[in-house]
């Protein structure tokens, strides 16, 4: 495979210098390193499914759409080094979009890779032909081992050392998944293995689940498509969870109360199948901030519970790319991509090819404002006076309610807002509703509270959706 490099000028950018730059005036360098796919056949992606920075150098693999050569060729795993120049040091033909650092042995496993801290590569042969989207810390013995999940299910257990790789689980068949199994990311923490799977074909058609692993038993927690879960195992042990529904997207969050629920806007409707959705990731970008892309927008999430609560989740950008990972490099914020793809019979972009972009964390701000549709409730049987899961309401300019309920009573909903972040729910307004009607509120401009919540008064089928422009 050839390699390119690039660099596109854009008047508001990173700030990141090259000769390039010498008599532009007033201009600005974003860095963005292209890779690409064989031309065929056959063609489908060369999406770069993960990045980590480890040994001096930024790691990235690559990915076709399915394993083996089968779907394409001339995707594997690159290095770059500090000046941006790239080299890819492995041909895999595979899927790949799992990483994490193995702190006992000191190796970073990215694909079916593992790197020691001076750069030396290993390759877990028995793995090259799975599409692997999530490498997990091992419950009973982290030293040696870890796990690592594929696409279709296999969950393995993998000796750092031996690379010796074991199938402890099919998990499409111990979910009783019965289409086509979607597996993302996965973690570890308090004592459990946590995964997400987002089949998800059409509207009240999902295989999706959110599911945890104490060792002994699995668990389902979700049967809705999830696309990723993530935790930092300290600051209060919280563990992040992002998915959706019919009604909107999904954040469930884990403390030492258990697992709760948030809702969030969606930003498009492009994300809405488990093959659209890729990896859309929850990382750490900046020591102790996470950054969360979920359905169209990125968002600001602090790490910590302060009283058992998530205060901080502020959305920052809405925006049209497939992010598989992103990460810090050298102080930039580094995005992978998946950006020409004649997936579908796409005739008009015949090679694969992306880009590797690099900026400011900041830069994302200048992306598309935040904006997005969505609620508690889509046709929902609702049962009385209990309250919807809280709703997202910081962030958006303007912000509008539509109610509807099909009952057959008059019903009165309550509209309940927290505006410290932290349960403290005030009622704002109630709205009353005949059988079959629709109603609507307009909140005044400039306002807004953390999050919002809706209650009705009796039994009834209602739907509830917020529009903010």
């Amino acid at each position: 495979m050839a390699l390119s490099r690039r660099c596109f000028l854009q008047l508001a950018g990173c700030g990141v210098v090259s000769s390039a730059a010498e008599g532009l005036a007033g201009q600005r360098l974003v860095p963005i390193l292209g890779v690409k796919a064989d031309s065929g056949p056959r063609r489908t992606e060369c999406g770069v499914g993960a990045l980590i920075a480890w040994a001096d150098m930024l790691w990235a693999v690559t990915y076709v759409s399915s394993r083996g050569g089968k779907y394409g060729t001339g995707t594997g795993l690159y290095r770059i080094d500090e000046d941006l120049g790239i080299e890819q040091v492995h041909v895999s033909n595979g899927v790949y979009a799992n990483r994490l650092l193995h702190e006992q042995s000191n190796q970073v496993s990215i694909g079916p890779y593992l790197i020691d801290m001076q750069g030396n590569i290993r390759i877990i042969d028995s793995l090259l032909d799975h599409r692997l989207t999530a490498t997990m810390t091992h419950l009973e013995d982290p030293n040696n081992k870890i796990y690592i999940l594929s696409m279709e299910g296999p969950f393995f257990e993998v000796d750092v050392h031996s690379l010796q790789s074991r199938e402890l689980f099919d998990l499409a068949g111990e979910f009783g998944i019965k289409g086509q199994p979607h597996f993302k990311g996965g973690c570890t923490s308090r004592g459990r293995v946590m995964v997400a799977n987002n089949s998800y074909y059409s509207v009240g058609d999902t295989d999706g689940k959110l599911a945890e692993w104490d060792g002994k038993k699995w668990t389902i927690l979700e049967n809705k498509p999830f696309m990723d879960v993530s935790c930092r195992n300290n600051l209060g042990n919280v563990v992040f969870a992002s998915g959706w529904d019919d009604s909107s997207a999904i954040l469930k969050v884990l403390s030492d109360s258990g697992w709760s629920t948030y809702r969030l806007p969606k930003a498009s409707h492009a994300y809405d199948h488990g093959w659209t959705t890729e990896w859309t990731r929850i990382r750490e970008v900046e020591t102790e901030r996470y950054l969360m892309d979920c359905h169209g927008m990125f968002y600001e999430i602090a790490c910590m519970a302060y009283g058992d609560k998530v205060w901080g989740v502020r959305p920052i950008c809405t925006h049209l790319r497939i992010v598989p990972d992103f990460c810090s490099f050298r102080g930039m914020f580094v995005m992978a991509g998946n950006q020409a793809s004649p997936v579908g019979s796409n005739l008009l972009s015949p090679q694969s090819q992306s880009g590797i972009w690099f900026g400011k964390t900041d830069d994302l701000w200048s992306l598309g404002k935040p904006q997005g549709w969505g609620g508690p409730w889509r046709k929902t049987p609702v049962k009385a006076g209990v309250p919807s899961d809280p709703y997202l309401m910081t962030g958006f300019e303007h912000k509008v309610l539509h109610l509807v309920q099909e009952g057959d009573s008059q019903v009165e909903v309550a509209v309940e807002v927290d505006f410290l972040g932290d349960g403290s729910w005030r009622r704002y307004l109630a709205l009353g509703l005949a059988p079959g009607e629709y109603r609507h509120h307009e909140f005044p401009e400039g306002f807004s509270a953390h999050w919002v919540r809706l209650a009705a008064d009796r039994d009834c089928l209602a739907t509830a959706e917020f529009i903010y422009t």
